[in-house]
C-alpha cells in the first residue's frame, strides 16, 4: 500500500513540475506600442468610448489571426498597446492575415486613424511606434 501511494505520490509531482516546465516555455512573446491622439478632448473621449466596445469583427479578426492578449492604456493624449502573440509568431505576418484585413476591420482601422498622430520624432504617416523594452523586473524563485 505504501509503495502504491509512493508512486502516485512521485507521478503527482513529476505531472505537476511538466506543467509548470510547459507553461514556462509557452510564455507568449510581447510587443509595446504607443500612439498620440490629436489634441482635443472631445475626440480623445470618443476615441477612448469606442475602445469601451471594440467591434465584434475586429476582436474576432485579432482572436482568428493568433493573437493572444491586447491591452490598452491612455494618458491624456497618448496611448500605449501592449500585443501578446504566441512564442515566436511573426507579428507583422499577424497583421497581415486575411482576418485583420476585412471589410470592416479596415473601416475600424481608417476610422481610429482619424483619432491617432504620431509620436514626436516620427514621419506625418506613422501612427503606432513599437517601444523597445528597457527593464524589466522578475520576482525569481
Amino acid at each position: 500500500m505504501m509503495n502504491k501511494i509512493i508512486q502516485l505520490t512521485t507521478i503527482c509531482l513529476g505531472l505537476l513540475v511538466l506543467n509548470a516546465c510547459k507553461q514556462k516555455e509557452e510564455q507568449p512573446d510581447e510587443y509595446v506600442f504607443a500612439v498620440q491622439l490629436v489634441n482635443d478632448p472631445i475626440k480623445i473621449q470618443e476615441y477612448l468610448n469606442y475602445h469601451k466596445k471594440v467591434w465584434p469583427e475586429v476582436e474576432a479578426g485579432f482572436k482568428k489571426a493568433g493573437y493572444e492578449n491586447i491591452r490598452m492604456y491612455h494618458f491624456k493624449n497618448y496611448v500605449a498597446m501592449i500585443v501578446q502573440v504566441p512564442k515566436g509568431a511573426d507579428l507583422s505576418k499577424m497583421g497581415k492575415t486575411k482576418e485583420l484585413n476585412t471589410a470592416r476591420v479596415k473601416e475600424w482601422n481608417t476610422l481610429m486613424a482619424t483619432y491617432q498622430k504620431g509620436l514626436p520624432g516620427t514621419n506625418s504617416e506613422t501612427t503606432w511606434v513599437a517601444m523597445d523594452k528597457m527593464y524589466e523586473f522578475q520576482k525569481k524563485e
